[in-house]
């Protein structure tokens, strides 16, 4: 009979914290954020913040979306840009299905350059 010896699986914790501060009318003025394995030592301010969960027994994602009044509409623009590549990465890495991965990448690129003909169209008149 063989001798197995078990298998001890280091376990580490990461904890990021989220701070919002609210005005008067309950919209966010300020966010900051900190996570335990950053090497930042002072919280990290941010203007806007996308968190998705997925549960799985109600197969429903649960998000906090939230932005600042400090956010510019720009800025937003470049946020969801961003926001669709990286997940396109994340799917790519999940999935494989390169063909997908191209369709959100091409989405995210065809939205970026609507929001920016838009911008110089309303710039000009």
């Amino acid at each position: 009979m063989a001798n197995f010896a078990p298998h001890i699986f280091s376990m580490t914790k990461s904890t990021i914290t989220v701070e919002v501060v609210l005005d008067d009318q309950k919209v966010p003025q300020e966010i900051n954020w900190r996570a335990t394995d950053s090497t930042a030592e002072e919280a990290q301010q941010a203007k806007a913040m996308m968190v998705s969960f997925w549960d799985s027994a109600e197969k429903a994602a649960l998000r906090i979306d939230l932005w600042t009044k400090q956010m510019m509409v720009d800025e937003m623009a470049d946020f969801y840009y961003q926001t669709f590549m990286t997940m396109a990465d994340t799917f790519q890495r999940a999935t494989k299905n390169t063909e997908l991965v191209g369709d959100i990448k091409t989405f995210a690129a065809d939205f970026y350059k609507k929001f920016r003909d838009q911008q110089l169209k309303e710039n000009k008149m």
